[in-house]
């Protein structure tokens, strides 16, 4: 009896300074959550300055502002070893220290950190400056990605003109960064073992906490590509037809520089030599928007009023003093890519983009401001919950809302679209457009990191490295460069998100959980059902519905707080990720393209590309 009462009494002791511990830990990451919120946002004020400004000086700051926070990171990192936290009863508390502990680059010794943020900066730099020579006249060697090479390769349909400004590009956005790159893996593995992951794709793949997430991908790509199969046919047989035989081939990969994109990854643009019904006009409202004297603030005036309709949260007005949304006339040079960021203080948010009056840019405004407010919707929560339940989820939310601007009947709601008739026709132009931009993307959106994926687990030598990325292309894509490539050459940095080090895989989730948000966002608005043909998934509008706001809302304002399946489970109720949503809406195009494709006789897959060789 004496020695039960011993040990429990030595049982309640040790419960008691554990309860004591946890209260003082409370405390303790309550401060630390302040103090980090204040130095993340020094740091993110420096980038933004050099973003904003690309400059070797502010590039210096930038380095230095981050190499700090990194510095400060790391002694939060040994300083919470004096809490015994794995042992803590709240779960909570465990998740908060857990993130604390994910240093990320920052376990990398000082000068090793500097040099991948140097690495990593110049890419990025590089990509920001990158300026081709003109077509005709060679002299006038000042075209930028945006808008001028941009609007080459989406507009002109000059074969050869496409394939000289497409080589001229990838010469020089990505070539010159190889050696920077080879460093950026090799640093980019090193920390992710200082972190204890076996490669930095592991490091990755754990932001989505699941480790069989790999493969559930793997899975729902398998059910899409059947449908990417048909309409890549569908696309070749067109721009055969356009093009002819000796520019496209019947059973090969697709000329990349031929698809309206510097990176094959949505096809939209060239709608109009593609589309199923070319007399039915698609839906394009960027003459209607320029006809009505739209700016680039009025876009993103109508874009807040989106997200205020459904009783979220407006835009403060710190946003609009602060952002950039119009590329600068002062001749300075500035990262165009269109961006959301957020300070870490109370409503000090913006927005970084240089707007054009276009459909496409209308659409992104509303994706960007999907980030802003899911800022400002977790911008209560502690420090290390101030992020998307998974990257894929920040990623979506605005694209949810994207899908539903962009429906006729949005449109026609808001004055942009007149004169519209919706028959069956009509709805395979749109979907098929829609198909161009969402189920196009995934096959380029998985290349993206399997590529990465495969480096960093250094599975595939560094004298393949250009044509590993070209194979990966052919395989998942059916595309090809224009003119061969070898290892001389090296692309992959072409793609912005791969000078910046950003993972992609966020996108590819994205494509795939924006379409269970928007089936379920459709439902609870009473716009979708099944069963009635005048309430079709790919014409529903949730503008001004108060409970898709409301379901935002719980989702959003949990931050990281939960494990994604809790954020998705408090918007619909659901736990898993899933592919048939997706699938769902696309299904009227599905049946259409391959009756079609079967009467055109369309070859369907494609050879081999022989378009870069190794040696």
């Amino acid at each position: 009896m004496r020695l039960f009462l011993v040990v429990l009494l030595a049982t309640l002791a040790v419960s008691q300074a554990m309860v004591k511990e946890e209260i003082e830990a409370i405390a303790y990451l309550e401060n630390l959550s302040k103090e980090l919120a204040k130095r993340t946002n020094v740091a993110t004020e420096a980038a933004w300055a050099y973003g904003s400004n690309v400059t070797a000086e502010n590039e210096k700051k930038k380095i230095e502002a981050s190499a700090e926070l990194a510095k400060f990171k790391k002694e939060v990192a040994r300083d919470t070893a004096k809490f015994q936290w794995r042992s803590f009863q709240s779960e909570d508390l465990k998740r908060q220290f857990k993130a604390l502990n994910k240093l990320g680059y920052a376990a990398l010794p000082e000068a090793d950190y500097t040099d991948l943020l140097q690495s990593i900066s110049a890419m990025e730099t590089n990509y920001a400056k990158v300026k081709v020579c003109d077509y005709k006249d060679k002299s006038k060697c000042d075209l930028a990605l945006e808008p001028e090479i941009e609007d080459v390769i989406s507009k002109s349909r000059d074969h050869e003109k496409l394939a000289y400004i497409w080589r001229e590009f990838y010469d020089k956005a990505g070539t010159p960064m190889r050696s920077h790159f080879e460093r950026y893996v090799e640093l980019s593995t090193k920390a992710a073992k200082l972190n204890n992951f076996t490669s930095g794709a592991e490091t990755w793949l754990s932001e989505y906490e699941d480790e069989t997430f790999e493969q559930q991908l793997e899975d729902i790509f398998a059910e899409i590509r059947p449908l990417y199969l048909q309409i890549h046919g569908y696309v070749r047989y067109r721009l055969r037809k356009h093009y002819g035989d000796s520019v496209v081939s019947e059973t090969g990969p697709i000329p990349m520089h031929l698809l309206g994109n510097m990176w094959a990854q949505q096809w939209s643009e060239i709608a109009e030599i593609v589309s199923p019904f070319p007399e039915k006009p698609t839906v394009d409202i960027s003459h209607e928007m320029q006809k009505q004297g739209y700016t680039a603030l009025k876009m993103f005036q109508i874009a807040d009023d989106f997200f205020t309709s459904m009783n979220l949260t407006k835009l403060p007005q710190s946003y609009w003093d602060k952002s950039i949304i119009e590329k600068p006339t002062d001749g300075r040079d500035i990262v165009c890519h269109a961006s959301a960021w957020d300070f870490y203080l109370i409503d000090d948010v913006r927005s970084k983009q240089c707007t054009l009056v276009l459909q496409d840019q209308l659409f992104t405004i509303h994706h960007e401001l999907g980030h802003i407010q899911y800022f400002l919707q977790y911008q209560h929560q502690p420090f290390v919950y101030r992020t998307g339940a998974n990257p894929g989820f920040h990623e979506a939310v605005g694209d949810v809302l994207a899908l539903s601007v962009s429906t006729p009947k949005h449109l026609e709601k808001i004055g942009l679209l007149k004169n519209y008739v919706r028959d069956e026709e009509s709805r395979i132009n749109q979907l098929f457009l829609a198909a161009l931009d969402k189920i196009v993307f995934l096959p380029f959106a998985f290349t993206m990191d399997k590529y990465r994926w495969s480096l960093f687990r250094g599975e595939v030598d560094k004298a393949n490295w250009n044509c590993a990325f070209w194979k990966l292309r052919d395989e998942y894509s059916g595309i090809e460069p224009p003119v061969v490539r070898t290892e001389k050459d090296f692309d992959a940095p072409a793609k912005y998100h791969v000078s910046a080090d950003v993972e992609y895989l966020r996108y590819l989730v994205s494509f795939i959980i924006q379409f269970q948000f928007y089936k379920s966002a459709c439902i609870k608005a009473g716009q979708y059902d099944a069963s009635n043909a005048e309430l079709s998934l790919d014409n529903c509008d949730f503008y001004g519905n108060v409970e898709v706001g409301a379901a935002f809302h719980n989702m959003l304002s949990m931050g990281a707080s939960k494990p994604w399946p809790d954020a998705l489970e408090a918007f619909n109720g659901e736990r898993i990720m899933s592919g048939k949503p997706i699938a769902e809406y696309f299904e009227p195009l599905r049946v259409w393209l391959e009756a079609e494709n079967i009467k055109n006789n369309v070859h369907i897959g494609w050879t081999t590309s022989d378009k870069c060789v190794t040696s």
